[in-house]
């Protein structure tokens, strides 16, 4: 397994921008994908941005053109620039990594979007 550890949630202004990291505990290429989901109060969790092992990347409708997803793969961290927040994206947000033998999850870090 991988010890995942988010960072960077916090409370932020409608139209603000946050920024969340992942340290993970080995290298980002050792998965298939990094991705980052998130979970709304009374929502199920959905998957928000993916990042696979050669750098394609893909986003939820909601987010495209507001969130981007990066990794450092000198500090095994995986990121997501999220601009232009609104309310409805105020969730936790979970950072998974998945291969073929294994899917962790972090703790989460929790966003919230208010005025």
């Amino acid at each position: 397994q991988v010890q995942l550890v988010e960072s960077g949630g916090g409370l932020v202004q409608p139209g603000g921008s946050l920024r969340l990291s992942c340290a993970a505990s080995r290298s980002v290429f050792s998965f298939n994908t990094m991705n980052w989901y998130r979970q709304a109060p009374g929502k199920e969790r959905e998957l928000v941005a993916t990042i696979t092992n050669i750098g394609i990347t893909n986003y939820a409708d909601p987010v495209k053109g507001r969130f981007t997803i990066s990794r450092d793969s000198a500090q095994n961290t995986v990121s997501l620039q999220m601009n232009s927040l609104k309310p409805e994206d105020t969730a936790v947000y979970y950072c998974n990594a998945r291969n073929y033998v294994m899917n962790s999850w972090g703790n989460g870090t929790l966003v919230t979007v208010s005025s």
